[in-house]
Parts: C-alpha cells; sequence; structure tokens
C-alpha cells in the first residue's frame, strides 16, 4: 500500500529547529570508472540541492529568513548529502566585494528588511566579509554532515543565465579566462583544508555567440588543472556548452590532464530545454524522445565510463504545471535506471532580490517563500529511494545484482507481500527479483514469477512461469508499460498502480498518439540493484498457496 508521508518525515520538515546530521562517507571522494567513491572504495552517490549565493548581495539566500545552522539541518532532514553551493568570480578576486560587510551589500541594495532579518536571524553573520559569511555557510553545512560543491555560476554577482549577460563564455565582457582561473584557484586554496567541500564546478552554463568547442577544450583543461594544483582533494566537474545541455563533442575526444580519479562531468536538464513538447505530446513517446536527445547529448559518458552529474534538474514545486510535472516523472525514472548523482534546483524558497523584484518567490525552491517549511512535502518523499545508491562499488550485492521494480510516479518499488499481495512499498524493502531473457520477472530463490490474471485483478505470483501470462514485454516508446498477454483470451494488460498502491493489471493505456492521456500510474522501470536483500538469509515470506481452478488464469 502506498505509504502516506510519515508523522516523523513531516514532524521534521516542520519544526523551527532542526539536529538531523548525515552520514558522512570517508573522504576525501574520487572517481572509478563511472562512479563516484570515497576514500574506501564505496560508491557515494551526489544528492544534492543547488543552494544560490551568486546573485547581486553575493552571499547565500535565505539568510534574512532563517538561521544558517538551521537551514543547514532542513537540507540533511529532507535526506541531502550534499549542497551545490553557487558563487560568483568577483567574490574571490574583487577585493572591493570580498571584504564587503554583508550589511553593506544588503543597504546598498537598498534592502533595509533584509537586514533586519539578518539582524533576527543571523547576528553573528551581519557585520562579516561577504567572503566569510561564505565561509560559515560551508562550515555550518559541514556541521550537519553535509558535503558541499562549489559551483562558479558567474563573475559578476547578479541571476543567470542569459547569452547576452556578458558572463556566457571566455572572452565575453565579464569573462576575462585569466581571472576566472585566479578565482578557481583562490577557492580552492581557500578550502584546502576543508574535507567537506568534495568538488568545484568549473563554471556554470556556458553560452552565448561566442562558444565553441576548441576554446572549451583549452580553457577548460587549464580550469582543471589550475584547481588540482591548489587543491588536489576535491573532484573537478566540468559543464558543457549550450546552457550545459550539450557534451556531445566529448563523444569522440576527451579532456587531457597530468591527473586522474578526480575528473567529474556535469549536465543539466530542465522540461523546458529538452526538446520535449511535454504538454502536446504523448507522454510515452514525449519522454521516448527526450530519453534519446538526453543520450546523445551527454548521457553517454556512463555508458563509455566517465562519472556524469546532473547537476540542476528542477521543476515548479506547486504542481500546477503539467509539462514539468510530465517531465519529472520521465527524469526520475531515468535517474533510477542509471543510478545517476543529481543536485536539484533549488534549495532556496526565495532570493533576497531577483531580476530587479524584491523577495522573489522561487516556484522550483524546495523550502517554501518563508523557508519555514517544504514546498511540497509529497517531493521530498518521492525521491527518498533515489537519495542513496542503488548500484556501484561496495554495496553488498555488488558482484549478485538483483532486480526491483521502481514506479516513478511515486518513487516506490513493487513489493511481494505474499503471492497473492503485490502492492507499492519503500524500494530498500523490495524483493529480489530476476528479470530473465524469457521476460519473466521472478522473485530470486523462490521459482515464484509474476502473473496476469485478468482485466482489473490484482497481479500475482505463481510456479507455471512458461505462459504467456508471465511473459512480461516492456512497451510504448517509453518502455515502462510492463506488459503480459492473458493465457485465455490473449487480451494485452500492464501492470498498472493503483490509488491504493495495490498492483493490477489493467488494460495498457496512453501507449501513443493521444496527448491528453496520463499513462503514469503504469509506468514502471525494472532496474539493476546491489543493495542489501531484505530478510536474505532468512525464512522466506512468500507462501504460494494451493492452486483451485479459478486461479488458472
Amino acid at each position: 500500500m502506498a505509504a502516506s508521508t510519515s508523522p516523523l518525515l513531516l514532524a521534521l520538515l516542520l519544526l523551527p529547529a532542526l539536529t538531523a546530521v548525515a552520514s558522512l562517507p570517508a573522504l576525501p571522494l574520487s572517481t572509478a570508472s563511472r562512479w563516484i567513491v570515497g576514500a574506501d572504495g564505496r560508491r557515494v552517490k551526489l544528492a544534492c540541492a543547488n543552494w544560490a549565493s551568486h546573485l547581486e548581495p553575493a552571499a547565500a539566500e535565505g539568510l534574512a529568513r532563517r538561521g544558517v545552522s538551521d537551514i543547514a539541518a532542513r537540507v540533511a532532514a529532507m535526506g541531502f548529502n550534499c549542497v551545490r553551493l553557487t558563487w560568483a568570480t568577483y567574490l574571490a578576486t574583487n577585493a572591493t566585494l570580498t571584504s564587503l560587510p554583508l550589511r553593506w551589500s544588503l543597504e546598498r541594495l537598498g534592502m533595509l528588511e533584509s537586514v533586519a532579518g539578518v539582524r533576527v536571524n543571523n547576528p553573528a553573520l551581519l557585520d562579516l566579509p561577504l567572503v566569510d559569511v561564505f565561509r560559515e555557510v560551508v562550515s555550518s553545512l559541514a556541521s550537519k554532515g553535509i558535503m558541499v560543491i562549489l559551483d562558479n555560476q558567474m563573475t559578476t554577482p547578479g541571476w543567470c543565465c542569459s547569452r547576452t549577460d556578458g558572463n556566457g563564455f571566455f572572452g565575453d565582457v565579464y569573462f576575462d579566462p585569466g581571472e576566472w582561473l585566479k578565482g578557481l584557484s583562490a577557492m580552492a586554496t581557500m578550502f584546502n583544508n576543508t574535507k567537506y567541500v568534495v568538488g568545484m564546478s568549473l563554471r556554470n552554463e556556458l553560452r552565448g555567440p561566442k562558444q565553441n568547442v576548441s576554446l572549451w577544450y583549452r580553457y577548460m583543461q587549464l580550469g582543471a588543472e589550475a584547481v588540482h594544483a591548489a587543491n588536489p582533494n576535491v573532484l573537478v566537474i566540468l559543464s558543457g556548452l549550450d546552457f550545459d545541455n550539450t557534451l556531445s563533442f566529448l563523444f569522440k575526444e576527451k579532456v587531457n590532464l597530468s591527473f586522474s580519479g578526480k575528473l567529474v562531468y556535469e549536465q543539466h536538464w530542465y522540461g523546458f530545454s529538452d526538446g520535449g513538447n511535454w504538454e502536446t505530446q504523448n507522454q510515452n513517446d514525449a519522454c521516448g524522445m527526450v530519453v534519446d536527445f538526453i543520450w546523445r547529448k551527454g548521457l553517454f559518458l556512463l555508458q563509455q565510463g566517465w562519472p556524469l552529474f546532473f547537476s540542476e534538474f528542477g521543476f515548479d514545486m506547486s504542481g500546477a504545471h503539467m509539462g514539468d510535472n510530465r517531465y519529472l516523472t520521465c527524469f526520475l525514472s531515468v535517474a533510477a535506471e542509471m543510478d545517476l548523482d543529481w543536485s536539484i534546483w533549488a534549495l532556496q524558497g526565495s532570493y533576497y532580490i531577483r531580476e530587479g523584484i524584491l523577495a522573489y518567490d522561487e516556484s522550483y525552491g524546495l523550502l517554501s517563500w518563508d523557508w519555514c517549511t517544504a514546498r511540497n512535502p509529497s517531493f521530498i518523499k518521492r525521491i527518498n529511494s533515489l537519495q542513496s545508491p542503488f548500484q556501484g562499488p561496495g554495496l553488498p550485492n555488488t558482484h549478485e545484482p538483483y532486480n526491483i521494480i521502481f514506479h516513478p510516479q511515486s518513487g516506490l518499488c513493487v513489493l511481494a507481500r505474499s503471492s497473492k499481495l503485490l502492492e507499492l512499498g519503500p524500494c530498500d524493502e523490495s524483493n529480489a527479483w530476476n528479470y530473465t531473457s524469457a521476460y519473466e520477472l521472478v522473485v530470486k530463490s523462490t521459482g515464484q514469477c509474476l502473473q496476469a490474471k485478468s482485466v482489473g485483478n490484482n497481479a500475482k505470483l505463481g510456479t507455471d512461469c512458461c505462459k504467456p501470462s508471465s511473459k512480461w514485454h516492456l512497451i510504448s516508446n517509453s518502455k515502462m508499460h510492463v506488459s503480459a498477454e492473458l493465457t485465455k483470451n490473449g487480451t494485452r494488460v500492464c501492470l498498472d498502480a493503483s490509488p491504493d498502491g495495490a498492483i493490477r493489471t489493467n488494460q495498457c493505456k496512453c501507449l501513443s498518439v493521444d496527448p491528453t492521456c496520463d499513462p503514469e500510474s503504469q509506468w514502471f522501470k525494472v532496474i539493476l540493484s546491489s543493495r542489501d536483500i531484505p530478510g536474505a538469509g532468512g525464512d522466506t515470506i512468500l507462501q504460494l498457496p494451493s492452486l483451485v481452478a479459478s486461479d488458472i488464469p
């Protein structure tokens, strides 16, 4: 049965002060093939939130709303293990800005209410220089066990991004390569002895009319070398071109660096820039097309054995934007199947000022406008299973992975409670399934396979796995309809999650053409997992009753 948001989770999201602390992996981080790993060689999955600190005030957003320690605790309470903390180059290279007290930075922008808010919520930060405020934010995150990735968003403080803002590519009016390299070196040096700073993204969303591949290779390699020379412990994260939508030029030629084991690529994926017609196209067709597009633009790097960090994805948290909702479910299906490292845009519920508007409400924000609660608690629950790794070095079943059946609409997995009771539940409680070459979904070590009985009935387990009703094919362009044929009449049915979480078999819906139909209850991903198997080594929880004539499809 689909669980409601637990009282404990709601309490953590609503309390005015939190004490949650994330579990820290062995540091520093490095890479092993496509995986990011800790110092002990175990997979470390980046499940991050973006926290903006690069806009006009050049300070982390929200300091006028909540105490910095409270904000850091909320990050941990929501299950994130890292923050991608943004910064503007001038914070490291412009002495006037670096030394400017936070109070003065806000006052010069006419934000007296924000000054008063910081005085109440973060009095110790109000008269610190901006660079020290930045350090204190990192320190507060570290105190809660949150890893930090420093992301160079812009040169000049301000909202990112526009093709014509002068910050887009090397040689733009505000993007001097020499100053950029100086800023990277300064920031890497500043946090050289801060183990919680685990990575540095060299530049956010390269873009604009001057962008070209040859200069990308030249300067990104110089930037990577500068960061590594100043701080050899951090991961060096390289973004692509066209607002970080494409790394396709890397298919044949990778970067050439003097060091190894630290290089990660990053890509962005939003519904407004992925080429999908999410509101006007059939959802299966749109998802299939977009996944192919994303694969060609950068996802191929995982197959080639390179780590790829989806450092920005996001959606309208109100749930009112149909296109965003459809995109999100497609994204989550890929995030589960490929076990992606990711960072959601954004943590902040509001800004001091954005694009000239004071107290701008961030509809993509995890937190509410006042930073008091989660804007969309159901989303926090939905991504919970994606905040820890399914695969990778050091997991209990790395050498003997199994399948789980993930339902991206809910973020839950199919659990076989008994032969006649299959329902959605936490993926940590999932059975170990085996999706065979004969298209059978078998519960490992039991010989029992998933079967379709009839339209509208619960899916069940049985021992006769040779019938068409036990052969499950992945159909539609999304490859997420899990479908079999009923033995009696050949009717094709699909797995379907009912509102109460029960797994039934119904006629397949929304397979193509119709753009108004919603297929998400029938979307499932059969993915690999190397997690510990619940109850492994103990008695099986599945009891197969004696068959009677009515049980035979």
